[in-house]
C-alpha cells in the first residue's frame, strides 16, 4: 500500500501544529527559548511556539511542599540528635528558576538540608524544644535569602519531629519527675504557711475577746452532740458558769 503525498503533509501538519501550539493552565508559565536565547515567560492560555526554533520549559507556580530528610545534628550543648522538617515555597520569578539554576527544586532541597544542620547546631536542646517557633522563623529567614536570586520565595519552615537519644529521653523524664515534686512541696509549704497565718490571726482575736473562746467551745460542743450519738464527758471551764454562780440566792 502506498501512501499518498497529501497524507504525509497532513501528518506533519499536525506534528507541527502540536509543537506550536501550547495550552498552559492558570498556575503555569512557560519560559520560551529561542535559538538558546531567553525570550520570556509566557502564559497562561494558548502559547504559539516557532517549531524548531523556540524550546519551552514548564514551571508550576503553586505553592511546593518538601520534606526535608532527618539530619543528625549535634546541638551547642553536645547532645546528639536527628531533626526533620517540611518547607513551603514557590516560583516567583519563572524566568530566574529556570536561567539561574540547574534544577531549583533539587538545589532548594539541598539548601534546606545544610541550613537545617547549620542552625541547629547552634541552639542548644532546650531551645530546641521550646523556642521552636523562633528556630522555625531563623531558618526560613535564611532559605529565603538564598534562594531570592532563584527568583523562589520560601514562606514558611517547620521543625516536624526531635528525635532524641534513649538516654535523653529517660534523663528529661527523670528531670521532669524532680520538678513536678519541687512544685508539689512548694504548694505544700506556702499551704502550711497561710494556714499558720489564719491561726496567727485567730490566736490575736482570742487574746483581744475571751469571749470568743467560750463560743467556739460552744460550738465544739455543738458538733459533737450532733455526729456522735454516745456519751461523751466533757470538761466545762469554770468561766462558762461564774456569770450563773453570780446570780444564785446566798445560802444555796
Amino acid at each position: 500500500m502506498v501512501i499518498q503525498p497529501f497524507v504525509i503533509l497532513i501528518i506533519l501538519l499536525v506534528l507541527l501544529l502540536s509543537s506550536a501550539i501550547k495550552v498552559l493552565r492558570e498556575y503555569e508559565r512557560g519560559v520560551v527559548f529561542r535559538l538558546g536565547r531567553l525570550v520570556g515567560d509566557r502564559g497562561p492560555g494558548i502559547i504559539l511556539l516557532i517549531p524548531l526554533v523556540d524550546r519551552m520549559v514548564k514551571v508550576s507556580l503553586r505553592t511546593h511542599t518538601m520534606d526535608v530528610p532527618s539530619q543528625d545534628i549535634i546541638t551547642r550543648d553536645n547532645v546528639s540528635v536527628k531533626v526533620n522538617a517540611v518547607l513551603y515555597f514557590r516560583v516567583l520569578y519563572p524566568s530566574k528558576a529556570v536561567v539561574e539554576v540547574e534544577d531549583y527544586f533539587y538545589a532548594t532541597s539541598q539548601l534546606a538540608q545544610t541550613t537545617l544542620r547549620s542552625v541547629l547546631g547552634q541552639a542548644e536542646l532546650d531551645e530546641l524544644l521550646s523556642a521552636r517557633d523562633k528556630i522555625n522563623q531563623d531558618l526560613q529567614v535564611i532559605i529565603d535569602s538564598h534562594t531570592d536570586p532563584w527568583g523562589i520565595k520560601v514562606s514558611m519552615v517547620e521543625v516536624k519531629h526531635v528525635d532524641l537519644p534513649a538516654e535523653m529521653q529517660r534523663a528529661m523524664a527523670r528531670q521532669a519527675e524532680a520538678e513536678r515534686e519541687r512544685r508539689a512541696k512548694i504548694i505544700h509549704a506556702e499551704g502550711e504557711f497561710q494556714a499558720s497565718q489564719t491561726l496567727a490571726n485567730a490566736a490575736e482575736i482570742i487574746a483581744t475577746h475571751p469571749q470568743a473562746l467560750q463560743l467556739r467551745y460552744l460550738q465544739t460542743l455543738s458538733e459533737i452532740a450532733t455526729e456522735n450519738n454516745s456519751t461523751i464527758v466533757f470538761p466545762l471551764p469554770i468561766d462558762l458558769i461564774k456569770p450563773l454562780v453570780g446570780t444564785l440566792p446566798a445560802g444555796k
